[in-house]
């Protein structure tokens, strides 16, 4: 009896032990899940608290190496989709700012300052279709004007290239300092590929931008002012014709 009661038990036993087992594997699975996503929330912060250290060193690198004083501004508000884009930046009259200014990061161009009040401006950034800068191919006598393409954030033209002029992609675009309204030398983009001009002697640019603006978060107001003289110059020459 006592052999027979064993045995039984032993039956009876072995199914309540996998259930103990399989209970205690859902316990663990769960407890190894919430560690899982604590840990990997831990990780995307460390990531970012790194991208924004790397950001910032960037940009004191470029403070120091410019030849203008810059404005740091942080980004408070921004609308890149809709028919008027738009940058909001943390930085006014108070502290310096004027329209017409540049705005720049560690990467390049990102605007121009078009509205300011006591703390704040507002940005016209290079995706606005209003935007225009004068630029040139960089080592080249390639100069033309730079606009948005208006297919996707960051792709933009230089338009107005002589079709004798060679360009090749992976060249860099930048600032060409005519027009008195930029500085020369600011890096805007990078050379895609190029296009034969429809009926006339020019060729179209496509370039990449070189600043994200939908990451842009951190940035500089370039303390640059146009030579009054020039300005005054092309006042005169406009009321004279």
């Amino acid at each position: 009896m006592r052999k027979a009661s064993i045995t039984i038990l032993s039956y009876l036993e072995q199914p309540l032990s996998n259930i103990r087992t399989y209970r205690q594997a859902i316990s663990t699975n769960t407890y190894l899940h919430r560690q899982n996503i604590q840990l990997q929330d831990e990780l995307s912060r460390l990531r970012s608290v790194e991208q924004q250290n790397r950001v910032l060193r960037s940009l004191l690198n470029l403070r120091e190496e410019s030849s203008h004083s810059l404005i740091p501004v942080k980004i408070v508000a921004k609308d890149l989709v809709s028919l008027n884009p738009f940058i909001t930046a943390s930085a006014g009259t108070d502290q310096g700012v004027e329209p017409g200014m540049p705005m720049i990061n560690s990467d390049g161009l990102v605007g121009q300052v078009i509205l300011v009040n006591n703390n704040f401006a507002q940005i016209l950034p290079y995706s606005n279709s209003m935007f225009r800068v004068s630029a040139q191919v960089q080592g080249s006598r390639a100069y033309g004007i730079v606009s948005w393409s208006g297919r996707s954030d960051r792709e933009l033209l230089l338009q107005f290239v002589p079709e004798t002029i060679e360009v090749e992609p992976g060249q860099v675009v930048q600032t060409s300092g005519f027009g008195n309204q930029f500085p020369p030398g600011i890096p805007i983009g990078v050379v895609t590929y190029t296009e034969p001009g429809r009926g006339v002697d020019t060729q179209t640019i496509f370039l990449e931008a070189y600043t994200d603006l939908n990451t842009l978060a951190e940035a500089f107001i370039m303390e640059f002012r146009p030579d009054t003289t020039i300005h005054n110059l092309i006042n005169e020459q406009t009321e004279l014709f």
